[in-house]
């Protein structure tokens, strides 16, 4: 439990008996700003590899992948159950009842407890929320909402806007389900003052949960051949750290925080190579909050 914020792992307990693990999934979907549906080319920074663990493997069912998923924690955790956590692309994009098929295949496999959809606030249409009511088991939605900006999403090729986010959310906690947003910090011409007043809009909205993580440059992407044009602000970990505790004092306290950055293979990845484990950037942002409340007392 962190003394700054409400951590994942408090919401996580507030729905499930015990310790859980989420297993991605990829069901190999495709986005609809990449098949033509909506656009081409998909998010400028987008290369979905980045964080498609080894063991999951898009040729496999769903059923494999989760027994690989929980071999790969079983050695350690064997008493652990598991959070099917469908990942990759958007993992709404299929009729309702292939949807449907597969969801209820995750949630057949021993230890699988619940659900994870993740998605577009642009890819989840009422019949599907009436579908995910009939499942036996919880079911967590998050939705890639990036930035409250219409700007910026139209400059990262996201295809929806911020008010399709808005009312897509809306709908979601209305039928029932516990809502996370993504947020990536740290877009083409966005600086505090801009990604602040995105997390007060999302204060504004009905979500248990947000993701941060910052913008990383991978190989691959569209954005690695024009990134050196664009407005980006290259943070060092400190000054990452900084701006993340600065949001926390924008953020509301009800909603738990799953992460605050993202680990690309370093193959993978053009900038920030910072090198950081999990805990070190924790130790940072830390010692940024404190030193940012005792500046306001």
């Amino acid at each position: 439990m962190n003394p700054h914020y409400k951590d994942y792992s408090q919401f996580l307990a507030e729905h499930f008996e015990g310790k859980v693990q989420k297993l991605s999934i990829d069901t190999g979907m495709g986005c609809p700003n990449r098949d033509g549906t909506l656009g081409t080319g998909g998010c400028i920074y987008c290369n979905n590899q980045a964080f498609s663990p080894d063991w999951q493997k898009r040729a496999l069912g769903v059923a494999e992948q989760i027994a690989r998923g929980k071999a790969f924690f079983a050695g350690k955790y064997p008493n652990m159950r598991y959070l099917a956590y469908f990942q990759s692309y958007t993992s709404t994009h299929a009729p309702v009842e292939t949807l449907m098929a597969m969801y209820r295949e995750a949630l057949s496999q021993p230890g699988v407890v619940g659900l994870i959809i993740g998605t577009r606030p642009d890819c989840m249409p009422d019949a599907l929320l009436d579908a995910l009511k009939t499942l036996d088991k919880p079911v967590i939605i998050e939705y890639g909402a990036e930035s409250s900006h219409n700007d910026t999403l139209r400059l990262i090729n996201r295809c929806h806007t911020w008010e399709q986010t808005v009312e897509t959310v809306a709908r979601t906690a209305a039928a029932g389900f516990p809502v996370g947003v993504h947020l990536i910090l740290g877009l083409p011409g966005e600086d505090f003052s801009k990604m602040a007043t995105t997390v007060r809009r999302v204060n504004d909205l009905p979500v248990s949960t947000v993701k941060f993580h910052q913008l990383q440059i991978l190989k691959g992407t569209p954005l690695a051949g024009i990134y050196q044009s664009l407005d980006i602000q290259q943070y060092s970990p400190e000054e990452y750290a900084d701006l993340c505790a600065r949001l926390l004092l924008e953020l509301r306290r009800d909603i738990a925080i799953e992460r605050f950055v993202a680990q690309a293979p370093p193959e993978m990845l053009i900038s920030p190579r910072w090198g950081l484990k999990n805990y070190q950037f924790g130790a940072l942002l830390n010692k940024a909050v404190e030193k940012l409340r005792n500046e306001n007392k």
